[in-house]
């Protein structure tokens, strides 16, 4: 079988505020088809709309997708041979290229203003016409444009679309996709503030880049005949073109932070897996030959195949990601969870996001009081706790709340009737506590088996079933009706802590 044609390929997200999901959607299916061909992967970054421009979004986007695990061949901070890698920093590629459209005809220059666009637009909604630029400025003279520009009056530059032509494009996962000229609209090429839009950025930046595919959502297969038309009028090839499904909500709406959150940051401060949320993009454009729901991302290379994309609207199911974060968490060896866990309070610090009065503030305060997050304590507590709740763990951001006993001296604030055992009273409860501390002091060994021994040995004794005089136990030794395991967790508190805490 040929090896695979080596595919150039680049994701060009707008540092606009918060990396978006969806960027990281794309940037995996971008990776993974320059990783499969052996081509190459590119970050380019559009920053031409300045009114929108977030100076802190670059950083965090390239943060993000290293944290993912999705490396760049070239961008911005690693360079390459299609640099620079910020639009911003290439305008006088689009000025020359922008001049060869203006000479061939391909383009022209439009004066109208604002206001008069705004009248334009609000006469074509009365009469319910599609919206688009009239042509107003289509058919000037050159001594008009020359008469226009000596009076430095500002303007943009449009492409003149061939209202005339059908423009027929290939797509790798549609087939054949024909639009009339005549819907497409005389796209702004040129700001008037001397900035170029996306569609004329993209197509230079992709063809000065050696770009040979451009992956991209579906939602731009109605810009794609507008650039068709500037490969055309470049005399360029154009790159093949693969659109992939949008990310949807429950409502097949596209996701929207208003129904989903859509930050990438938000799902790394609430604890979620790098490796969980590839594996769940994954999912949403792409079936496994062998039908495997969970799968690293080595895994979903080494099975990666074009052909088995989807061009069906997948759900954005924040439950289905929340089990797919369980799955990976559990796969985890403690020793990495348990860095992993670290990692992720030591961010949530850094980021000012600790709220008073959550259960990570009584597990911080303790990393504090004996070392900070490098110490070897603990390290050692926080390894120790992790086998007890790594099961029950679906988010990083839930270990502080299973393991909150661990990090406080008293778990007092609990509710006195959460100690009564079903069809019991609190003076029962008191009663099995009392019983409880008196058959533990004096235990040896202390460990968890020796413990359910005895405890088992003195629920026999006394007639109370097993389940039922744990309850009150289980309550005052971790403040909660649910918990880790309750011998292991005795264990783990020692004798003393345990025997105080059985104290009512």
């Amino acid at each position: 079988m040929p090896s695979p044609t080596p595919a150039v390929v680049r994701i060009a997200p707008s540092p606009t505020g918060d990396p978006h999901v969806g960027t990281a959607y794309m940037a995996l299916f971008n990776w993974l088809e320059a990783r499969a061909t052996g081509g190459r992967f590119i970050l380019r970054i559009e920053d031409t709309d300045r009114t929108r421009y977030d100076a802190s979004s670059e950083q965090k986007i390239m943060e993000t997708l290293a944290w993912l695990g999705l490396q760049w061949d070239e961008g911005p901070d690693k360079g390459g041979p299609g640099g620079p890698y910020r639009q911003s920093e290439r305008t006088e590629h689009y000025r020359v290229h922008l001049e060869k459209l203006l000479t061939t005809g391909h383009a022209y220059p439009c004066f109208c203003t604002e206001a008069r666009l705004e009248e334009m637009r609000a006469a074509q909604k009365a009469r319910k016409a599609a919206p688009g630029y009239d042509g107003l400025c289509r058919g000037l003279l050159p001594e008009e444009i020359e008469a226009r520009r000596a009076a430095k009056l500002p303007h943009v530059v449009r492409l003149k679309v061939p209202k005339d032509r059908t423009i027929v494009f290939e797509d790798e996962l549609r087939g054949e996709v024909k639009i009339e000229g005549h819907t497409i609209d005389d796209q702004v090429l040129m700001k008037s503030d001397g900035f170029p839009t996306y569609h004329l950025a993209n197509v230079v930046d992709d063809r000065l880049m050696g770009v040979t595919k451009v992956i991209r959502a579906e939602e731009w297969i109605v810009s794609t005949p507008k650039h068709m038309l500037l490969y055309e009028a470049f005399g360029w090839p154009a790159p093949s073109w693969r659109h992939m499904p949008l990310l949807r909500n429950a409502d097949k709406s596209k996701i929207s932070k208003r129904k989903n959150p859509t930050s990438l940051t938000w799902y790394q401060e609430q604890g979620y897996l790098p490796e969980a949320l590839l594996n769940f993009l994954g999912l949403m454009g792409y079936s496994s030959k062998d039908g495997q729901e969970v799968f690293s991302l080595e895994q979903m290379l080494a099975d990666y195949d074009a052909k088995r994309l989807s061009t069906s609207g997948p759900v954005f199911d924040l439950e289905k990601l929340g089990w797919l974060n369980g799955e990976h968490t559990r796969r985890l060896a403690p020793e990495r969870l348990g860095a992993r866990i670290l990692e992720h309070l030591e961010r949530r610090v850094a980021r000012g996001l600790v709220v008073a009065g959550a259960p990570e503030t009584d597990v911080l305060a303790w990393i504090e009081a004996h070392g900070g997050f490098a110490a070897p304590a603990v390290r050692e507590r926080v390894l120790a706790t992790v086998p007890l709740v790594q099961e029950r763990m679906r988010t990083l951001m839930e270990y502080a709340g299973l393991t909150r006993c661990f990090f406080v001296d008293s778990v007092k604030g609990y509710a006195r009737e959460d100690l009564i055992p079903k069809q019991g009273t609190l003076e029962l409860a008191h009663r099995m506590l009392a019983a409880a501390r008196d058959t533990l002091a004096p235990l040896a060994p202390w460990a968890p088996s020796s413990i359910e021994a005895a405890l088992r040995s003195l629920a026999d004794s006394q007639g109370w079933k097993v389940g039922e005089f744990l309850t009150p136990l289980r309550v005052a030794v971790t403040g909660a009706k649910v918990s880790p395991p309750l011998f292991e967790t005795m264990h783990l508190l020692g004798r003393e802590t345990t025997l105080l805490r059985l104290t009512p």
